[in-house]
């Protein structure tokens, strides 16, 4: 085996732990959270961080067996689109009237944390990859950790401050529009 699939396989190895441990961590905030947005949106991270956890096992195997780089994991996608944005319809639906719980606002911040480790560590792994589907991989993942690490942050806002956060979605404050 080769060094760069060497270094291919310990990478996936580790994303694969990293996400069955976030799948772990959105299912337990899932049944614990007593907001009903916070519970949708730890549903749909609960689900991408499964879809990432098939992904990778798929690209491992490929690995495994034909030891090249394919691009098979791309047709695994996300069926909810942007988190960010199906946050910001129901924060908007909801309105500024929300009841919050400090174990909910506590998840958000394990949440948010997990979400920067994880684009931390594909950010340092992009730096080693030589294969470019293995870079656009990364980079994809790199994205959606992101986007993730976006919609909790948001989520957060809006919970612990919903009058500053519909000031600042709606660009309505100083401006007087």
């Amino acid at each position: 085996m080769n060094e760069d699939l060497k270094r291919a396989m310990e990478m996936l190895s580790t994303a694969l732990e990293m996400e069955e441990r976030g799948k772990a961590f959105y299912q337990r905030a899932v049944s614990t959270c007593k907001n009903d947005m916070g519970k949708e949106i730890f549903q749909a991270l609960m689900e991408d961080e499964n879809l990432h956890m098939v992904r990778i096992r798929s690209i491992y195997e490929t690995l495994s067996g034909k030891q090249a780089w394919s691009e098979n994991w791309k047709e695994l996608k996300v069926t909810h689109g942007d988190l960010g944005s199906i946050f910001e319809k129901m924060a908007k639906k909801r309105g500024s009237e929300i009841d919050v719980d400090t174990s909910d606002l506590e998840a958000l911040d394990t949440g948010i944390d997990f979400e920067a480790r994880s684009v931390e560590f594909y950010e340092k792994q992009l730096t080693k990859a030589t294969n470019p589907l293995e870079q656009e991989f990364i980079r994809k993942m790199v994205a959606e950790e992101r986007g993730h690490h976006a919609a909790l942050t948001d989520m957060k806002f809006y919970l612990s401050d919903p009058a500053g956060w519909f000031r600042e979605k709606e660009h309505s404050g100083l401006d007087g529009g």
